[in-house]
């Protein structure tokens, strides 16, 4: 009789090892669902360009203090975004005298500003020379 027992014991031990295997597998299989669900999401996640837009010129506003008026370029780059944007650096009378800059602004992925630079100083008023700038 207790080979008896020791085969039943021996079969439900083996029972709850497997079983405890089975569920630690599906548990493994569920994080790493999670983990490509998050990544998924974080790729389809990627800013619309109007959101990147306005994100741009309300970042450059914040870092210069000067009023972003408008986006005069816009690329997407293998780093992120590109773009140009025209701001009123100072306020004359009359408003043709104004001056304005160009700013190249270089946003990463996600939409954050990497840097900016100013490109070209310029009278409101004053129409761009044949040759471009």
């Amino acid at each position: 009789m207790s080979n008896t027992n020791n085969t039943s014991e021996s079969q439900g031990s083996q029972q709850s090892s497997q079983n405890s295997q089975g569920s630690h597998k599906a548990q493994k299989s569920q994080k790493s669902q999670k983990s490509q669900d998050s990544q998924d999401s974080r790729e389809s996640r990627r800013p619309r360009p109007m959101e990147v837009l306005r994100e741009a010129r309300a970042q450059l506003a914040d870092l210069t203090g000067m009023t972003a008026e408008t986006v005069s370029s816009f690329e997407q780059t293998e780093e992120g975004w590109s773009l140009e944007v025209e701001v009123l650096e100072l306020e004359r009378v009359p408003d043709t005298m104004s001056l304005m800059a160009s700013y190249q602004v270089e946003l990463d992925s996600e939409g954050q500003l990497m840097g900016y630079r100013r490109v070209r100083r310029y009278e409101r008023g004053r129409a761009d020379s044949r040759g471009g700038r």
